[in-house]
């Protein structure tokens, strides 16, 4: 069902040195800041050559990257994104599994412009699973 991984994303408590940080000292390919209100977070995406990281920062106070943050003041692996032809069809599988897909298991429109859901991580090792339609 899943395809390859699309983004790593790491929850950071200060973008702008997060962003520096990968394009100064790791050399990497970081795009600009984009706001995704609808997911309360303020993203860039660093493009590798198989794959992107994904900075999270809190885009405001109900973020729920703030919760994160405030148990993990120094960031950290946040969630991991893996690719899907159907969203609809990976949903109606992993809940007919017994998976949960928080909020109400209707996709949103993630970053890239795509159709994303989340697990619950108590349903996969500890890790929020992110998945998007390609």
């Amino acid at each position: 069902m899943i395809g390859r991984l699309n983004h790593v994303a790491i929850a950071v408590p200060d973008l702008e040195a997060a962003a520096a940080q990968y394009r100064t000292t790791l050399g990497a390919d970081v795009g600009p800041a984009q706001d995704e209100p609808d997911h309360g977070v303020r993203v860039v995406f660093i493009t590798l050559p198989n794959t992107k990281i994904e900075l999270l920062y809190p885009l405001n106070d109900a973020s729920p990257i703030m919760g994160f943050l405030a148990k993990n003041p120094s960031g950290g692996i946040h969630h991991m994104c893996y690719e899907v032809d159907d969203i609809l069809a990976a949903r109606d599988r992993l809940l007919a599994d017994g998976a949960r897909v928080l909020g109400d298991s209707t996709p949103k429109i993630g970053a890239h412009g795509k159709p994303v859901l989340f697990l619950h991580p108590k349903d996969f090792n500890g890790c929020l699973i992110e998945l998007e339609q390609v």
